[in-house]
């Protein structure tokens, strides 16, 4: 009987011990869930027929943009001498009019401050019809300051980046993984406040901390001025 009674003990430890077991791997992965995924995708209708540029569209200047978000208007710089593949590749899209009508699908909330953008399917999954690498001016202490502009990418894949990118509104640390950090092209100059007042203080969806935004995130446009 007592044999019986400690061999029951013995299971109901071993029981117990896989579910906490299985409930810390789950905070991990929750960990691991902040990364700033998304890729190239496939290719959509509106993404037909585009083509990954040559890095030297970027020539190595800087890049002045207006990127309109729900009627926010943001001033950018996008910097083609230290990111000029990333750079030629937004440039490119955004003339071609990719952006325009996209919505910004994933908000953060939660120890990673980021509005990410630039889907085609609306949910991380879509791209421009092509990706790229390497990983070009990644902050080495990882470290991403308020209105810093990166490349989304697919998570231990250097050559993954497409049309998403996600603006930091608040200062993060971002864990970089096997492949390196995020390929920061740019900065935003001016309108974070507006766009944090109209967008960010709205939330996520069902009040979580990691999903669709509540506000619309429409991107009306992206325009690209005469680099400088």
């Amino acid at each position: 009987m007592h044999e019986r009674k400690r061999n029951r003990r013995r299971k109901d430890n071993l029981t117990w011990g896989l579910v906490a077991g299985a409930a810390i791997l789950v905070a991990v992965g929750s960990q691991v869930g902040l990364a700033i995924t998304g890729g190239g995708g496939s290719a959509s209708p509106s993404a037909s027929g585009l083509s990954l540029p040559d890095k030297s569209l970027a020539q190595d200047k800087t890049w002045n943009a207006t990127l309109g978000i729900d009627g926010v208007a943001l001033t950018v710089e996008l910097d083609g001498a230290q990111a000029p593949q990333a750079v030629s590749s937004t440039i490119s899209l955004a003339q071609q009019g990719f952006y325009n009508s996209l919505t910004c699908h994933r908000l953060t909330t939660d120890g990673i401050f980021v509005l990410q953008c630039g889907d085609p399917n609306g949910d991380g999954s879509g791209g421009p019809g092509y990706s790229y690498g390497p990983i070009e001016n990644a902050p080495v202490d990882n470290l991403y300051p308020a209105g810093t502009i990166a490349m989304a990418r697919q998570g231990n894949n250097a050559a993954s980046q497409g049309s998403q990118f996600f603006i930091v509104y608040k200062d993060s640390m971002i864990p970089s993984d096997t492949a390196g950090g995020y390929t920061v092209i740019g900065h935003i100059t001016g309108g974070l406040p507006e766009l944090e007042s109209t967008v960010i203080s709205q939330g996520v969806a069902d009040e979580s901390t990691d999903g669709h935004p509540v506000a619309p995130a429409v991107i009306q446009y992206f325009d690209i001025l005469p680099g400088s």
